[in-house]
């Protein structure tokens, strides 16, 4: 039935907008079901970038929201959990509720980490198993080498000491729960700790495992 589309670049049925892989979608780029809005993945959404089904508001994940930001369901207010609400619930920060909504503190609060994903490793710090796994190596003269989300975390900390207090600055900031979530440790904040290691320096937080390799494969 993919000649009953309207649009463009559609592989559903009966769709009138355009990029939908679902059915009788009439927004843009869905890929679910009778969706009048854009980038929903769920069904019969009439707003944007829903996940869940049936939402008349905007990026629920949830299902029958006609509010905003909500991950549960039936709620017509913003950013709510559970069910059935219609106001905006209080921001939980470090595992304590502050005295403002959810929508109040992200007017006044930007979390956003530009996280780095990747990293180039120059062949000569490549340890031997990474360039048997990565024979581009001997062309390109290295290879990008792919962080864990930790180490992401510790790499941009190091890298942008001048962002650090956007995040130790808010309310109730605890030290504990940011090491556990992003592996980012209260010494790093003055100065990532290093090893160097035959004329080599290598960071602690992702490298110093790759370091002792080399250093016993030298021995």
């Amino acid at each position: 039935m993919a000649d009953t589309n309207t649009g463009i670049d559609n592989s559903g049925s009966m769709n009138s907008g355009y990029g939908n892989s679902g059915n009788m979608n009439s927004g843009n780029w869905n890929s679910g079901n009778r969706n009048s809005g854009n980038m929903n993945s769920g069904n019969m959404n009439s707003g944007y970038g829903n996940s869940g089904n049936m939402n008349s508001g905007n990026m629920n994940s949830g299902d029958i929201n006609s509010g905003y930001m909500n991950s549960g369901n039936r709620n017509s207010g913003n950013w709510n959990s559970g069910a059935f609400n219609r106001d905006c619930p209080k921001m939980r920060l470090f595992e304590k509720e502050l005295d403002m909504t959810v929508e109040e503190f992200y007017n006044d609060n930007d979390l956003y980490i530009d996280l780095p994903l990747n990293v180039w490793v120059d062949k000569s710090d490549m340890t031997k198993e990474e360039k048997k796994a990565n024979n581009s190596w001997k062309t390109t003269g290295g290879f990008l080498r792919t962080l864990d989300y930790k180490d992401a975390h510790r790499k941009w900390w190091a890298d942008d000491p001048d962002d650090h207090d956007r995040f130790l600055n808010l309310p109730g900031f605890d030290w504990a729960i940011f090491t556990e979530i992003t592996g980012i440790e209260k010494d790093s904040e003055a100065q990532p700790k290093t090893i160097e290691i035959d004329g080599k320096t290598y960071e602690v937080s992702d490298d110093l495992t790759k370091a002792l390799k080399d250093l016993k494969e030298k021995l």
